[in-house]
């Protein structure tokens, strides 16, 4: 069974893969980089400044680093532990798949798909009571991990798992975050 599924994930990535255009190859090489999106991580900054002012908006800014780097060792320990080659790495694959990315490191599961869920899903629960526009800002991940597959470094198990993990330590970081508001706002209510 297990024989099966990895399978039907390889043809499922090579598929995708497959559907590749090269002239927007610089544009999901563009995509895939973190760097490409700080002006998202400062939208989202400054909606946590706007929606609970500047106290608990740094609260809210600590919290969301602390899910991702949570997530990126929680990550980085299982790739070494479960020491998946990439598909860029897989000779058998090299014929048949677009490679425009070689990372030398482990595949499962996707460190891209673990930190952008985490760090959307923490922000979507933050200010989701404040606008519903916030839910928008999933569009992100998504194209994020696409990236991934087009660039020939993950599958999509790599990826689902990741979402689902980076899911999850969002769901229960904020959990804290939001333990941690609710005492300050017994204290000190600060208008927004």
């Amino acid at each position: 069974m297990l024989q099966t599924l990895k399978e039907w994930d390889r043809e499922l990535f090579v598929w995708l893969n497959s559907l590749g255009i090269e002239r927007f190859d610089s544009f999901w090489i563009f995509v895939t980089q973190i760097e490409s999106w700080i002006p998202l991580f400062i939208l989202f900054f400054v909606l946590f400044f706007h929606f609970y002012g500047i106290k608990r908006g740094f609260l809210l800014i600590i919290f969301t680093i602390i899910s991702f780097m949570v997530t990126l060792t929680f990550t980085n320990l299982v790739k070494e532990y479960v020491a998946r080659l990439r598909p860029n790495n897989v000779e058998a694959l090299a014929e048949v798949i677009r490679i425009l990315q070689k990372p030398t490191n482990y595949s499962f599961f996707s460190g891209h798909a673990s930190s952008s869920f985490t760090v959307t899903t923490f922000v979507v629960l933050a200010i989701r009571d404040h606008t519903k526009w916030i839910y928008l800002a999933f569009l992100w991940p998504l194209i994020f991990v696409l990236s991934r597959i087009y660039v020939g470094v993950h599958y999509p198990s790599d990826i689902s798992v990741g979402a689902l993990v980076g899911t999850t330590i969002a769901f229960i970081i904020f959990q804290l975050a939001k333990n941690v508001l609710q005492k300050i706002n017994s204290r000190q209510p600060e208008k927004v």
